[in-house]
């Protein structure tokens, strides 16, 4: 949604309805199935979106035309009742019942695999993100758009902050127990930046987001299940960079944190089955982020494209079904696995 929209608001006005809580570095919106439904923070629909870029002392003005968005208005929660309509393989595939984790869930790739998780199921649904504005209103959003039927939680949780990550999962812990589900999809991506002209603190702070902060979430959650003796699923949003190296740009940190990524995720896996605790990678190509749509990129997109036998870039939800799958009992028999999805780029 965010990319298709303008949001009004410096500050973001919580709806009355909104329980917070006071957490050592953990600030928390909580909306429950019990809660009235709120009205969330004000989006002023836009049918243009105005972009100014500035570069080598030119400014590039373009005009994004606004189309369909990206979100529905609505986000129907799978009820008990169909569920128990529904053959043994579709059950299978389904999250009825789970609590789910989804870091980097404020935006992006993130929010849509944790409206997925909602449609296919979830019981209880957490955001962790670093950006307080963007994670208070999609918790408000999601609550709305549920019609308020199930938990929505989010937590202001920077995934380079132990303290942060400790408190975010002593709060789940408290109201929910240990998760069923951690989809971990926080990271950043730095391109076009020559390794030998690479800052070392911006080095540093992509490792710490993209493979550190994998690491410490996969680690609170996996830590939490084992003390409950209960089974779960880590997905760990990798990328197609993690296995090649991409062409034109130079972007040898972020294909140096998404190997480590996938490396970590199976290591993980076979530490951790004897816990029955199953962890796999997703590792997606280019995708049609908001992150993508500069003006800067058009002419490396038109290269991507080309690359790739469908022609095209990921759209928003194409993660979706893999992430639940992966997430679902229907991969009991998966772990360790790094599932690329990519639209065949990578065959070449």
């Amino acid at each position: 949604m965010f990319a298709r929209s303008v949001i009004r608001a410096t500050k973001v006005a919580t709806p009355s309805q909104i329980a917070r809580a006071s957490l050592p570095k953990v600030a928390r919106a909580s909306f429950t199935a019990s809660t009235k439904r709120c009205t969330p923070p004000e989006v002023i629909a836009e049918k243009e979106v105005l972009q100014s870029s500035y570069s080598g002392g030119e400014v590039q003005r373009s005009t994004i035309i606004v189309g369909e968005d990206a979100h529905s208005s609505k986000v129907s929660p799978l009820t008990q009742n169909v569920y128990n309509t529904m053959p043994k393989t579709m059950q299978s595939l389904s999250l009825m019942g789970k609590t789910v984790i989804v870091t980097g869930g404020a935006r992006g790739l993130g929010n849509s695999i944790a409206r997925a998780c909602i449609e296919a199921g979830a019981k209880n649904m957490i955001l962790f993100d670093a950006n307080q504005d963007l994670g208070d209103i999609s918790a408000a959003e999601l609550h709305e758009q549920t019609g308020s039927t199930i938990p929505i939680e989010f937590l202001k949780v920077d995934v380079r902050d132990a303290g942060a990550v400790e408190s975010g999962m002593k709060a789940v812990l408290e109201k929910y127990g240990a998760p069923d589900v951690l989809i971990n999809s926080a990271g950043i991506a730095d391109s076009n930046i020559p390794a030998e002209t690479y800052d070392l603190e911006m080095w540093r702070r992509l490792i710490d987001i993209n493979l550190t902060g994998s690491f410490m979430v996969s680690q609170a959650v996996g830590r939490a299940l084992m003390a409950e003796n209960k089974p779960g699923s880590i997905i760990l949003v990798a990328s197609m960079s993690g296995s090649i190296v991409n062409y034109p740009q130079e972007q040898s940190c972020y294909n140096a944190s998404k190997a480590g990524v996938i490396q970590l995720g199976k290591s993980l896996a076979a530490e951790w089955a004897k816990y029955g605790i199953r962890v796999n990678c997703i590792s997606p190509g280019y995708m049609d982020t908001a992150l993508n749509n500069v003006p800067a990129l058009d002419a490396q997109k038109k290269i991507w494209k080309s690359l790739t036998p469908q022609k095209r870039l990921g759209a928003v939800d194409d993660l979706n079904g893999l992430a639940v799958l992966l997430a679902s009992d229907a991969s009991a028999f998966m772990t360790g696995s790094n599932v690329i999805i990519d639209g065949g780029y990578t065959l070449y």
